[in-house]
């Protein structure tokens, strides 16, 4: 046999490559460079496998032929997980295995095998066959092969066979050498199999299949042979595909998930997530360094899902890509770190339930990350044995989302029973409807993540024509608003209620009013100038907008109108008759503009326009009054000292500088106990962030 298979080697690539067809496609060319390929890496594995003595014609002919293939060894270690014909076991005048033929495999297998005895005196005991000798790292894969197929034919046709106790022995000895070559390459090329590195092949390989095999094979670029990550990965697919179809499985898993279990508990090290429960999460919100572990979470956990976890999964999906269940039960190996990673919002959320409400923003980031990263979570913990982290990420956000909307409800009974009697120096905005809108304004950029959080919790539970009446600004094209409207309009609804109590507490009827235009407007701005926008939308603002006008001509009916009145209304009256009025006009502005001078209102346009209101309401009518009855005026001693001091410019002078926008001065009359977080009233971006 050996004989024969020398000389048609001889004969037939001499025979091969003297072949001048020329091709017409490039298809062809591809399919005879491929078939020229494969036969001089069949030849001359065969060579090697079956001692064919070298000579120099073969030899160079063969060396000359596989020098000029690019030296790929993911091209040598082939990917297809389908058995490879082995060359010791066939030749061309074979059509059917024997007896005799697998007894020469396994003899012809036992050379090679033994020669990577990792118990033996060789000093191939100390070197790695798949790093350091590629080209007989094929051979002694198909040595295993070949004495696997001759394994299972002993069998089948001859159980008591001397030679199949022979290849029983061989076997261990392979897979022993096979296993430590594994562990070996796991262990050593662990920079190169880092998640971060494995994760970006999917977008540099492609899956496709044939019509003759279900499985499928990768399809590999020649770039890509510089990827050490890639060569490490191939070899070890390789190795798992050998030792799990030979029956040695058990093996192959325990070195895989041992080390990468501990790669992948060293990289959630390194992003900062250290083993979670509650008495550590006390500790931790309990201290000051809780925003820092906080924040390290935030960080850290979008790249373990889609880095470290998906990196993990990639691994395990292609190493064991033949074996379903083993692949999953490998990738079960990132359940306890997951776990842990994902625990932590929900130890988070049942500690913060009971703290600040200021807290709802480290819930809110939380939920959000999760929400955000729901997909990726979905699809990488979708098989059953590592279910439970889907489910633990889920119980996170539900626990989150219980919590938020408990502190939400909390907000709102906090408002509510604030029983402050603490008045704003000159009608300005409230310390209350500060924290509020801040609050609710920081809030409201969590945007779709709040929309999840609240969703049928509404505020209240009996509809009145009142709440309808309110409700109505906020349905667009007839169409329910969502629950997350909803909500926070009524948080706002019982803010502007509490708020109409507290003017009560002003010493007069227009500094209420007045206090009212402060601070509705303080809220339409807040609304206008952040996210709370979108979610309330344009007809809330209108709506205010009219009863903010209500409030301001209230506030001039109240205060200006008794000014005004003054002024006779005939324009022909008698003398003593228009001193008398005149004498009263004066003393009444005096005693209102007195009063005024303190009182500010906080925004600038809303202050312009204030003015210019009561000045043109004002001083045209006086101006004419001035003009028509001077020399009137002017025979009266005591009118003539307030005709200089009060004429048309010097009223219009003193209308001019009304109001000012001064800083808040609080006025103690009772305590302020509602306690929110302490954020910046320009703030509209994230707090916590």
């Amino acid at each position: 046999m050996r004989k024969f298979i020398g000389d048609s080697l001889t004969f037939n690539i001499p025979t091969l490559f003297k072949f001048h067809h020329k091709p017409t496609s490039p298809t062809e060319t591809k399919s005879l460079q491929l078939l020229k390929d494969s036969l001089i890496g069949y030849c001359l594995i065969t060579c090697e496998s079956m001692a064919i003595p070298e000579t120099p014609h073969t030899t160079n002919k063969l060396s000359n032929k596989l020098n000029k293939r690019p030296r790929n060894l993911i091209t040598l270690f082939s990917f297809t997980t389908t058995t490879t014909t082995t060359t010791t076991s066939s030749s061309p005048c074979s059509s059917s295995p024997s007896e005799s033929m697998m007894e020469e495999n396994i003899k012809n297998a036992e050379a090679i095998i033994h020669k990577w005895d990792i118990n033996g005196d060789s000093y191939t005991r100390f070197i790695s066959i798949f790093q350091d000798n590629t080209r007989e790292a094929t051979v002694f894969i198909n040595c295993v092969k070949g004495l696997h197929r001759a394994m299972h034919f002993l069998v089948s046709n001859d159980p008591r066979s001397e030679m199949l106790a022979v290849a029983q022995r061989l076997m261990k000895i392979a897979m022993k050498r096979l296993e430590k070559e594994f562990h070996l390459i796991l262990s050593d090329n662990r920079e190169y199999l880092e998640p971060r590195s494995v994760s970006s092949w999917p977008s540099r390989l492609s899956w496709s299949s044939t019509e003759s095999e279900d499985e499928r094979k990768l399809q590999i670029s020649v770039s890509d042979v510089e990827s050490l990550s890639m060569i490490a990965i191939s070899i070890l697919r390789l190795i798992a595909d050998t030792m799990i179809s030979c029956g040695y499985g058990k093996e192959c898993i325990k070195s895989y998930k041992m080390i990468r279990k501990s790669a992948i508990n060293e990289a959630l090290f390194h992003l900062g997530i250290q083993p979670y429960c509650y008495f550590h999460i006390k500790k931790m919100v309990d201290a000051s360094h809780f925003e820092y572990h906080v924040k390290s979470w935030l960080n850290a956990v979008p790249i373990a899902v889609k880095t470290l976890f998906h990196g993990e999964k990639f691994l395990c999906d292609y190493v064991f890509t033949s074996f379903v269940e083993i692949r999953d039960s490998c990738f079960e190996n990132s359940t306890e770190g997951a776990l842990n990673l994902f625990t932590f919002p929900e130890l988070i959320a049942t500690r913060c339930k009971r703290l600040k409400s200021e807290t709802i923003f480290v819930m809110m980031e939380l939920y959000d990350s999760i929400s955000n990263l729901w997909p990726e979570i979905e699809s990488l913990f979708s098989y059953e044995s590592v279910s439970s982290v889907k489910m633990q990420a889920l119980s996170s956000l539900h626990k989150l989302g219980d919590s938020i909307r408990t502190v939400l409800r909390e907000l709102e009974s906090s408002i509510h029973n604030n029983s402050s009697k603490l008045t704003v120096s000159g009608g300005g905005i409230h310390p209350l409807n500060d924290s509020v809108m801040t609050y609710l304004s920081s809030l409201a950029e969590y945007g779709s993540a709040l929309s999840d959080v609240i969703v049928d919790d509404l505020p209240f539970k009996e509809q009145s024509p009142f709440l309808e009446s309110y409700m109505e600004c906020l349905n667009t094209d007839e169409v329910s608003p969502p629950a997350v409207t909803v909500k926070l309009a009524w948080i706002i609804l019982v803010l502007l209620c509490k708020l109409d109590g507290k003017a009560k507490f002003h010493n007069y009827v227009a500094l209420s009013y007045l206090f009212l235009v402060n601070n509705l407007h303080f809220i339409i701005e807040k609304v206008r100038e952040t996210n709370l926008k979108s979610i309330l939308g344009e007809e809330w603002i209108m709506k205010h907008e009219k009863k903010l006008k209500q409030y301001v001509s209230s506030y001039e009916s109240m205060s200006w109108n008794k000014v005004i009145s003054c002024l006779p209304e005939n324009s022909v009256v008698c003398p003593e008759k228009v001193r008398d009025c005149f004498r009263r006009l004066y003393s009444t502005f005096e005693e209102v503009y007195g009063k005024q001078t303190t009182w500010i209102v906080v925004d600038e346009k809303m202050r312009d326009k204030m003015k210019a209101s009561i000045a043109n309401r004002l001083v045209p009518a006086y101006e004419e009054f001035y003009g028509k009855h001077l020399i009137t005026l002017s025979e009266d001693e005591r009118c003539m000292k307030m005709l200089t001091s009060l004429s048309p410019e010097n009223m219009a002078n003193c209308l001019s500088v009304l109001f000012p926008g001064s800083p808040v001065i609080l006025r103690n009359s009772g305590s302020f106990s509602l306690t929110l977080p302490t954020v910046s009233v320009s703030q509209t971006s994230r707090p916590f962030r």
